[in-house]
């Protein structure tokens, strides 16, 4: 890189926020999928100014730039594809306020998502989205690619608590959106337009999130089933009842298998185990809520129901759940999870299409979901050295999207488009709705230089 630019990013953040050093380029050339490239540099950056300079100056230069918070994304969004400058949020850390009267927190992107909820935490109050990867990852990341988790089902995803943001644009205007206040209808919902947004629109340094008080009575409870499509009719039943589960989730048989191989948590060996938890504020909503749910379960032909009778039992149970990525990524030497999510009502027969396809092309889909919101995450397990193998693996995913999007599904329920789906855009949007985001692209970032390469955002179809 220019060393002009170089010496104008240390005057603008200071020496020790610029580094071309290779383990600092390595360590910001992969986030958590399977894609890797270089930067030509990485900068940290502390204030909103020197973020307003940084974009000033790649875009007069046509410098490509990602925006980075911990790099726990699974789809390649953090990769620095057409390398350039990785611009690292992680060290604007700060919570600058937390609201309990107005119910608001105002944080800087790189806070940590487990973190901002243990201060929240003894006031009674919860950020609730619960990504699994929570405990590293940054509230800007979640924002970013609108991050969801086990508790989507009852409390939604991070689009439902943003209230505002502040944004540096490509050209390096900083821009506000949105408020504190609990509803507006004042204009465009440009804050919604940046969530999900991947960093290819702007740079978020400031965000306005909505929280929750906390509740305070739980109850969980396992059960065990022969069929998978049984599991599956139980979710969809549970939501026609109008049962209200915080969390309800799926682990199925490889799954199972994988855990046991690699544990001692000793599962039961069946087709499929799901988990389920409610609460609520008295003990009593949160009991009513679960045997409602038990009933249903049983209804359709669950094995065995198993109430968690303490909260050391509850967590037991739930090390199962907490333990499956871990132990899938042991199988073989590549693993990646999907993300597909269908209706509630079509989660039976996406679960049919998973047993379908690996059969098809020879197959293992460990495969773990949350059902309460028809989000199901299959993981492919395989060999990268196989050339076979791989062939089938790319022909399988295809397949897969296909089948959900067909169902009414979505390529991605939480994880993002990033790189890892950007070629299946064109499945799930048609070319109006395409060449509209292309069309978005292009009147914020000109010359796409921020997080080039994701989302399928370059190529316009005439």
């Amino acid at each position: 890189m220019d060393p002009s630019i170089v010496d104008f990013l240390k005057d603008t953040v200071g020496e020790d926020n610029v580094s071309s050093e290779l383990i600092d380029l390595i360590s910001h050339s992969a986030d958590a999928s399977v894609f890797r490239h270089r930067p030509d540099l990485v900068v940290y950056a502390t204030t909103t100014e020197q973020v307003s300079a940084i974009l000033k100056m790649v875009h007069e230069e046509r410098i490509p730039l990602t925006p980075r918070g911990a790099g726990t994304n699974v789809s390649g969004e953090a990769v620095p594809i057409r390398g350039g400058i990785v611009l690292d949020l992680s060290r604007m850390d700060r919570i600058l306020e937390i609201s309990l009267e107005d119910r608001v927190v105002v944080v800087q992107p790189g806070v940590i998502y487990a973190d901002l909820n243990n201060l929240l935490a003894p006031r009674g109050f919860v950020f609730p989205p619960d990504p699994a990867s929570g405990i590293a990852a940054t509230i800007g990341g979640n924002v970013a690619t609108n991050a969801g988790g086990v508790r989507a089902s009852k409390y939604g995803v991070t689009q439902d608590y943003v209230r505002g943001l502040k944004v540096v644009l490509p050209g390096g205007k900083v821009m506000r959106t949105g408020g504190r206040t609990m509803k507006s209808s004042s204009g465009f919902n440009l804050t919604q337009l940046f969530v999900g947004s991947e960093g290819t629109l702007g740079v978020i340094t400031e965000i306005i999130l909505k929280i929750k008080p906390k509740t305070t009575e739980t109850c969980t409870a396992m059960a065990t089933f022969a069929q998978l499509v049984d599991a599956g009719r139980a979710v969809s039943q549970i939501m026609l009842a109008g049962a209200i589960p915080s969390v309800l989730e799926i682990v199925e048989k490889n799954c199972i298998r994988a855990i046991n191989q690699n544990t001692t948590l000793n599962l039961p060996e069946v087709e499929a185990i799901l988990l389920t938890e409610t609460d609520g504020f008295v003990k009593e909503e949160a009991l009513f809520q679960m045997n409602k749910i038990i009933e249903i379960f049983q209804e359709n032909g669950a094995m065995e129901v198993k109430w968690a009778e303490s909260e050391e039992e509850a967590e037991a149970l739930w090390k199962a759940r907490k333990s499956a990525y871990a132990v899938i990524s042991r199988l073989n030497n590549t693993t990646f999870g999907e993300d597909i999510t269908v209706p509630l009502s079509k989660v039976p027969d996406m679960l049919c299409v998973l047993e379908e396809v690996g059969a098809k092309y020879n197959l293992i889909f460990p495969t773990v979901g949350h059902m309460g919101d028809g989000n199901l995450h299959p993981h492919f397990s395989y060999n990268r050295t196989n050339p076979d193998e791989v062939t089938r693996v790319k022909k399988a995913e295809r397949e897969l999207y296909q089948k959900a999007i067909k169902l009414g599904g979505t390529l991605t329920g939480e994880h993002g488009i990033g790189l890892a789906k950007a070629p299946f855009m064109c499945l799930e949007h048609d070319p109006a709705a395409m060449a509209t985001m292309r069309s978005l692209k292009k009147v914020f970032d000109p010359h796409n230089i921020l997080n080039p390469g994701k989302m399928d955002l370059e190529i316009c179809n005439g």
